[in-house]
């Protein structure tokens, strides 16, 4: 099967199979504030991680790109659909276009599409330093994410089996590269061990793709003759993997991803500290099912409902919603209970 093919696989099942819902979201619950003496006009979404200044704490994560006019098209949409909202958007894997040329104009066409919005590059850990230059000039890239997919690889048939010397490869990646750089996750969590190992080498951000939306391991069983079934339910719950993240001892910004359908995902999202939220199943569902026109309204909703909610708890800006108190309860507090994470502290917060 050719890389292009299975790109299109990717897309079909993941369409198919759909969200597990399974975020940990439940366990989060705001304090309501009877008096959060603001107006609704005060409220602001713009916000920074790193070095990259948003307009919205959204963004339109990695889906595809390489499996031809397809693939192209749907970025195509995409990258207009950013344009028109303001959205950062990053592409799916270009390593396909960098070991054949050819499917290069279905990643170039988010960049022409949207000329002057926020562009982020993607390469898996296989990555060179050198690949990761390509990457980026390809689409005039203002960052780049590095994506971690083991559960992925392993499950996948023709999957790779050799992980060794990923660090040390992100490492010379974040030291010879011109823009910031993001790890990623691509649905089954990381620890807070890992963000900070990934923060002693200077990464940025971490995209910490949790457990919960699309299941990678899921599609990648339905390609096998004999399934990894005990791969299907791996990983750590997006809640739960943004609180590991958020508490450990490394600098990096947290982006949270992995399932996320509703404005009330994303400011749980945000108050347990991430500082931008990444939609990828959800809005190809509503693109390839609904088109790029009700995808945009859909966005515009989600916006407004977000400042809706953060007027409701008196946070004027996402630096204040991340200070919002929230009770956090049942398996998610068991887990971090474990983990030696103290949720206390999140119910006694004050904007």
């Amino acid at each position: 099967m050719s890389r292009s093919e299975r790109k299109m696989d990717h897309i079909r099942f993941a369409l198919e199979s759909g969200q597990k819902r399974l975020t940990a979201f439940d366990n989060i619950q705001f304090i309501h504030q009877s008096l959060p003496n603001i107006n609704l006009s005060d409220v602001s979404l713009h916000h920074k991680i790193g070095e990259l200044y948003l307009s919205s704490p959204i963004f339109i994560n990695a889906m595809t790109g390489g499996g031809g006019d397809k693939t192209y098209q749907i970025n195509k949409q995409l990258a207009g659909v950013a344009k028109q909202t303001g959205l950062a958007m990053a592409v799916g894997s270009q390593m396909s276009a960098l070991k054949d040329k050819t499917q290069g104009y279905t990643f170039k066409v988010v960049r022409e599409e949207n000329p002057t919005g926020i562009i982020i590059a993607n390469l898996g850990s296989e990555a060179t330093s050198d690949d990761a230059k390509l990457a980026v000039e390809m689409i005039e890239a203002n960052a780049i994410q590095i994506h971690l997919n083991v559960i992925q690889e392993l499950v996948m048939p023709e999957g790779d089996r050799e992980f060794s010397g990923a660090l040390k490869r992100i490492e010379a990646i974040v030291r010879e590269s011109s823009v910031p750089v993001i790890v990623k996750e691509v649905g089954f969590g990381m620890c807070k061990e890992t963000v900070e190992i990934l923060s002693s080498v200077g990464v940025t951000a971490v995209d910490v793709g949790g457990f919960g939306g699309t299941n990678f391991a899921q599609i990648e069983n339905r390609r096998r003759e004999n399934s990894l079934s005990f791969f299907n339910e791996w990983g750590i719950p997006t809640a739960v993997s943004i609180i590991e993240a958020t508490q450990s001892k490394g600098k990096a910004s947290v982006i949270g991803s992995g399932g996320f359908t509703s404005a009330s995902e994303i400011a749980k999202g945000l108050a347990t500290g991430a500082d931008a939220i990444g939609f990828a199943g959800y809005f190809l569902n509503f693109l390839v099912k609904k088109g790029a026109d009700s995808l945009l309204e859909e966005i515009k909703i989600l916006h407004k409902e977000l400042v809706m909610i953060m007027t409701a708890l008196g946070a004027k800006t996402i630096k204040d919603l991340q200070n919002a108190p929230i009770i956090i309860s049942g398996e998610t507090y068991h887990w971090l209970s474990q983990r030696g994470i103290e949720t206390k502290k999140y119910s006694q917060r004050k904007i």
